[in-house]
């Protein structure tokens, strides 16, 4: 199928990424990007998401009938940014009728760095003085393995589990990275700023392979990899058990 900027093979995947502040939309064709669109701001993803969804097909000349699936990051990340991006992309793979697909964070994360030489450590920040992390190492095959337990970790005990040539990214990183490098004897060195960010392409590449696997999720019972409760959660059962005594 010829298009404007270039040539469509499937799948073409619609991928969003919402876990953090730095909110992004990418066009993924036969597993490379064919377009994105991120923007770093303090608006919220319910601002931005379908805007940045229209923009970024309008200015690829892609229409609905075209997309094959939709894929998304289901976190650990920002409960409110996590609940947008899902429910925006639940509602429109219905309305649509296109498949859905899910990614870890931290996988879409990794997968942008191919170190051959060191770990890659994505970092998101879990708040409370701690840390969503895993560690992977680059394959034979251009992909990434796990290679530890996903984790909600301190800093402090995430730099112990550190002790080769490792690569951080996320949010996390941006926090930590200084405290890591020192805390390591140099093992760590910190993602340029360019790429140091979660971003939409990764979760979209790595939804064409859970394509090709036929690896979906039912819109109707999707949710998002939260790992704890929110605060919010937190004060509710707090004040129940008040009330209780």
């Amino acid at each position: 199928m010829k298009h404007g900027i270039s040539t469509i093979i499937p799948p073409l995947i619609l991928a969003f990424e919402t876990s953090g502040m730095c909110g992004s939309v990418a066009l993924i064709s036969d597993g490379l990007c064919i377009g994105e669109y991120s923007l770093n701001s303090k608006l919220t993803h319910s601002r931005r998401m379908l805007s940045g969804i229209e923009r970024l097909m309008s200015d690829a000349e892609i229409k609905w009938d075209q997309i094959d699936a939709l894929a998304v990051s289901l976190g650990p990340g920002s409960f409110t940014g996590l609940r947008i991006g899902l429910s925006t992309a639940k509602g429109l793979a219905m309305a649509t009728g296109k498949v859905l697909i899910g990614g870890p964070t931290r996988d879409g994360l990794a997968a942008q760095f191919m170190c051959r030489d060191s770990v890659i450590c994505p970092i998101l920040d879990a708040r409370k003085k701690e840390v969503y992390s895993a560690l992977y190492r680059t394959d034979n095959k251009g992909g990434i393995d796990r290679i530890s337990d996903y984790m909600v970790i301190k800093p402090e005990m995430l730099a112990e589990k550190i002790v080769e040539k490792t690569v951080v990214a996320g949010e996390g990183a941006a926090l930590y990275g200084d405290f890591l490098k020192e805390a390591t004897n140099g093992f760590v060195t910190i993602a340029p700023p360019e790429i140091l960010f979660a971003r939409a392409a990764s979760i979209g590449v790595l939804g064409a392979q859970k394509w090709k696997s036929k690896t979906f999720l039912d819109p109707a019972d999707a949710v998002p990899i939260y790992v704890r409760a929110s605060d919010a959660e937190l004060n509710f059962v707090t004040r129940n058990s008040k009330l209780e005594t």
